[in-house]
């Protein structure tokens, strides 16, 4: 039976993804300052930062319609799944669910299933990857769904930003207490809960001892690391990434590492310097 993954593009897709039929974006977009981005493969994340960086307004980001995922259900594929970033964080997921619904009212019957990813970025491209695994081992669409699910259950994301000016303008840090040292350069070492909120789980004076008690954080939570993929999302920070990396694995063996650049949504929340660690 054929099959197709729909994944919104706040998660990022690897070259192999990309090249891949079975992968789908749907993409989100973002407004600042009379600019209207869409988030696909023509965005510029140097251009973008560099509009972030020059203006005094916050960016703004879009869902994509549930008339556009009711499009991208509509297709030859008899199973399809939809990877959304966090519901508690964007409308995405409804968006997706509301498409599935407009599917079958105006298609009828077809095993459609929106998967709420309770992350973003590359927490996202994990989940549409152990879908593609489910798949290929000819699994039921029940049984996909449901291995997929228990999956994200155990799936632990973690970020460090440069600023979390971004998120908190767009009422993303909703509960948490203010963060009000910044003259201080206290860099809060961020994650998000069973449910998707984001929560603060410590803090460091500079980024690098930020960043070192992150990798304690990973290490500290993760079960059966010889199984899981490591997947790292960085915005224009290579080296940092890459020295994230070196941490982890020197306290655990995944079974793969995967690196990719932040795509628009990530981007843009993110911010120039921002690292996500998903496993």
């Amino acid at each position: 039976m054929s099959y197709k993954i729909i994944v919104d593009s706040c998660g990022e897709l690897t070259k192999e993804m990309k090249e891949s039929e079975v992968f789908e974006t749907a993409s989100l977009s973002i407004d600042i300052d009379g600019h209207h981005i869409v988030d696909d493969e023509s965005f510029d994340q140097k251009e973008f930062l560099k509009i972030v960086a020059e203006s005094p307004n916050c960016p703004k980001s879009s869902c994509p319609s549930p008339e556009a995922y009711m499009e991208g259900y509509h297709c030859e594929a008899e199973r399809v799944y939809a990877v959304t970033l966090s519901a508690e964080l964007s409308g995405s997921y409804n968006s997706a669910v509301l498409g599935k619904n407009l599917y079958h009212e105006e298609y009828g019957e077809k095993d459609i299933y929106v998967f709420n990813s309770r992350s973003a970025s590359v927490g996202e491209t994990l989940i549409a990857l152990k879908i593609e695994e489910c798949e290929k081992k000819n699994l039921s669409f029940h049984e996909v769904v449901r291995q997929v699910e228990e999956y994200i259950e155990e799936q632990n994301t973690y970020f460090v930003l440069e600023t979390l000016e971004t998120l908190r303008k767009n009422g993303r840090l909703t509960g948490l207490k203010a963060i009000v040292a910044t003259a201080l350069n206290i860099k809060p070492v961020m994650g998000a809960t069973p449910q998707g909120v984001i929560c603060q789980l410590g803090q460091a004076r500079g980024i690098k001892k930020a960043l070192v008690k992150m990798v304690d954080e990973v290490v500290k939570d993760v079960k059966r690391p010889e199984e899981k993929t490591l997947a790292i999302s960085h915005c224009n920070c290579l080296e940092r990434a890459e020295a994230v990396k070196r941490m982890i694995l020197e306290k655990i063996s995944p079974k793969k590492v995967i690196i990719l650049d932040t795509a628009g949504i990530s981007s843009m929340y993110a911010a120039d310097g921002g690292i996500i660690v998903v496993v």
